[in-house]
């Protein structure tokens, strides 16, 4: 299979038109702001749309002027906050508006594994800073 890149603003509008067609995507993200569940540039993620979202979620969501992949940490009725799993600190606010779709996979070496709720990831949000720098020095 031939690896191409395209821009985001290309890619994740054809693939938020596929899953509003009930179908499935698979892409690469970029960028390490889900690490360590999702590592930019080596793994991909499939999505899919989901007529709900629930925390933990990890979804694709459009803001202005960008997209952003990251998990749902809260929801008070319609509004919804975001946070990467890589980063300490810093959330993006949205509504279920703006969800274009939800990891049902993550794509690693050849293994398909199942996204879980990040509930103790979240939990370690106060040591997260020491994890991730163990974690970004490891080869």
């Amino acid at each position: 299979m031939d690896k191409r890149t395209v821009a985001n603003e290309i890619l994740l509008e054809e693939a938020a038109a596929l899953m509003l067609e009930g179908r499935e995507v698979t892409f690469t993200p970029l960028g390490n702001s889900m690490l360590p569940f999702i590592r930019g540039g080596k793994d991909a993620v499939r999505l899919r749309k989901n007529p709900s979202v629930a925390i933990g979620d990890v979804i694709l969501v459009r803001l202005p002027g960008r997209y952003v992949l990251h998990r749902l940490i809260h929801m008070d009725g319609d509004r919804l906050t975001l946070m990467g799993d890589g980063n300490i600190a810093g959330t993006e606010t949205c509504t279920t508006g703006d969800v274009l779709g939800t990891v049902t996979a993550i794509l690693r070496d050849g293994k398909e594994i199942i996204p879980g709720d990040g509930r103790f990831w979240r939990r370690l949000l106060p040591i997260r800073r020491y994890i991730l720098a163990i974690y970004r020095r490891l080869p």
